[in-house]
């Protein structure tokens, strides 16, 4: 059951034969106090709240109840509605525990699509699964690790994802991020649909419209033709927002409008265009720190953070890096022809000691470097310990260059290579290679400029 609290008699029809269409029960009522006197009995699973019940528009009305409805009925999920949208109520109605905000007047899809977002996360129990029932549920593809604090993010991310719920996911450089984002994706109802990576810490603020929401040809100087957004190509799929902590202010203002009300306009045109995504963000930096700071928009951070899922450190979770470390081997034995290449259990144990603050990203480049320089195939502590402050080698060479003579970049543009020549271009294999999706496959093939015809 739904309740509707509206003090307009025309919003209460419409939005109840809104959800009748849409096959949900309802309720309306006019009043705060009716309101109150219903759910003494009622227990709906979701409340659709206005937020002004007199001449006041100030909104403290619906804060009140909201406070008042929280209290009384914790379990129920409120959705906040109003024609007099400011970004304070909408903060302040987020920090009572309202899933959402809706302005008046609504976009009837954008409506049904949040009420079935909140209804499906809070129908959603959690649970302890084990890494074999979630492998058999869900689709992690290449995303390895069973301790117990990574076991909880894998449980999160199989009960989000079947949602449209816009999940941030925070932490340390190295901890995949990424890999969490597509996992989420792939396990979605939008799987077919496009899944399009943005890297908003490589956006300047100047070029942030044109890279986001396209633009025509003329728009500006250099605009010598039409460019299609990154939205757009997202329209229908997912959104991955990466390194969102280092989007400036005056870019978060034009991110703020597309996420809150799915509309955005190419520049250099005025026809408002919609779109259709599910929004998945990512950081390494402390936005509740930011928010207070002024550094982020408060309103921009819980609007994306319905869903919040922190990655552990690999430091926090060292039983995972044996898995990790023969996950990694696994590729490069296949990649160097070497079947026999294998980790003994002292290095292991040594490399489970290890702070590795570049986490997950800087374990691979160390098994990498160690691999390539290392003539032997049971690998010890000491070839690890080697490697560990040294640069990688450049292909073709049987000298290690001096540090910074060859980036990670350019390490993992070369690993790409000779998997790309050892599979003959079968983009299947290599991705599987080398622990990565299709698609970020894909990606990196055109980052790095290597040409190639896929004979999958």
């Amino acid at each position: 059951m739904i309740l509707i609290i509206d003090d307009d008699f025309a919003v209460r029809a419409s939005l109840a034969l809104l959800l009748k269409k849409e096959g949900y029960a309802s309720h309306g009522v006019a009043t705060p106090a009716e309101a109150l006197d219903w759910l003494a009995t009622g227990q709906p699973e979701l409340i659709l709240l206005d937020m002004n019940f007199s001449l006041d528009t100030s909104g403290e009305e619906g804060l009140q109840l909201l406070a008042l409805i929280r209290e009384r009925q914790p379990a129920a999920a409120v959705i906040l509605i109003t024609g007099w949208a400011t970004v304070g109520l909408a903060v302040e109605g987020m920090k009572l525990g309202a899933r959402d905000f809706i302005n008046k007047p609504w976009d009837n899809e954008y409506l049904i699509q949040s009420i079935r977002t909140v209804l499906d996360l809070s129908r959603l129990k959690g649970g302890n699964m084990s890494r074999k029932k979630l492998a058999a549920d869900y689709d992690f593809g290449h995303i390895i690790g069973q301790a117990p604090s990574f076991m909880k993010v894998l449980e999160t991310v199989g009960r989000v994802a079947a949602t449209d719920a816009p999940v941030l996911i925070m932490g340390e450089s190295g901890t995949g991020k990424e890999l969490i984002a597509e996992a989420i994706h792939q396990n979605s109802q939008r799987r077919t649909k496009p899944f399009v990576k943005v890297n908003l810490g490589g956006i300047s603020s100047s070029l942030f419209e044109s890279e986001m929401f396209g633009h025509v040809r003329g728009a500006f100087t250099d605009a010598r033709s039409d460019r299609v957004g990154r939205f757009e190509l997202a329209h229908t799929g997912t959104i991955f927002l990466d390194e969102i902590g280092d989007l400036g202010l005056s870019s978060q203002v034009k991110l703020l409008r597309v996420l809150q009300d799915r509309t955005y306009e190419v520049l250099g045109s005025s026809r408002t265009r919609r779109v259709d995504v599910r929004v998945i963000s990512a950081t390494n930096r402390p936005l509740e720190e930011m928010v207070t700071e002024g550094a982020f928009r408060e309103d921009l951070f819980y609007r994306i953070n319905l869903i919040t899922i922190q990655l552990p450190a690999l430091r926090e979770r060292p039983e995972d890096i044996p898995l990790l470390v023969e996950f990694f081997l696994n590729n490069l034995r296949e990649i160097y022809n070497r079947p026999r290449l294998k980790a003994s259990r002292a290095a292991l144990q040594w490399l489970q000691e290890l702070a590795l603050p570049g986490n997950i990203r800087q374990l691979k480049n160390l098994v990498e470097r160690t691999v390539l320089v290392s003539p032997r195939d049971e690998l010890q502590a000491g070839d690890f310990e080697a490697q560990l402050q040294a640069a990688p080698r450049r292909a073709g060479s049987d000298e290690l260059p001096p540090v910074g003579a060859m980036t990670l970049e350019e390490m993992e543009a070369e690993m790409i290579k000779k998997a790309m020549a050892h599979h003959r271009n079968k983009v299947a294999k290599v991705a599987r290679s080398l622990g990565l999706t299709r698609s970020s496959l894909y990606r990196r093939l055109d980052k790095y400029g290597i040409s190639y015809e896929d004979t999958d």
